[in-house]
């Protein structure tokens, strides 16, 4: 019984790893940093960190604020933006945050702030069609009257793969 190993067998089984390894890379869609998951209402949720921190209230923190997009399987609207905050804004039903999509020129759009005022929200699939081809979505918005603006920017790498597997979760044609 032989209990050592040759170089020819180290070879072979890291020969056999890297192609065990390189065969799961190709089965699996290149979601860059997008997190893809199910809520536990079941609704399929994408998330991502935006690239830049924005400093919290105290001033001592930063946080990256996090772009969620998601869809429900059965009930509308179907599609859906989230963006989470730490630091609340002193709206209490919308606000208007300003988009640009790969460095074009800003859009108004009204959102809704969710509970607590760190959760803005925007409800219909047109926004996740603007973002369907886009590389970089940068979101600013008024924490408050006297608070300041926030800005978020975020590098959409593997969008059009999430959008395949959210909408494919959510047993619907993406948008």
């Amino acid at each position: 019984m032989r209990l050592g190993f040759t170089m020819r067998d180290v070879v072979v089984a890291a020969a056999l790893m890297f192609a065990a390894a390189a065969g799961v890379a190709r089965a699996e869609p290149a979601l860059g940093n997008w997190s893809v998951g199910a809520g536990n209402d079941g609704q399929i949720t994408a998330s991502l960190h935006a690239s830049n921190k924005l400093i919290t209230g105290g001033g001592a923190l930063g946080y990256s604020p996090v772009l969620i997009l998601a869809c429900r399987r059965d009930g509308e609207p179907r599609w859906s933006e989230w963006l989470q905050l730490n630091d609340a804004v002193s709206a209490s039903r919308k606000i208007t945050i300003s988009v640009a999509v790969d460095g074009g020129g800003k859009t108004d759009e009204s959102w809704s702030v969710g509970p607590r005022g760190r959760t803005l929200v925007r409800d219909g699939d047109d926004g996740i069609k603007r973002l369907a081809s886009a590389n970089r979505l940068t979101l600013s918005w008024r924490f408050g009257l006297l608070s300041g603006r926030g800005e978020a920017d975020f590098e959409l790498a593997g969008l059009s793969d999430v959008i395949g597997q959210i909408a494919a979760s959510c047993k619907t044609d993406p948008p």
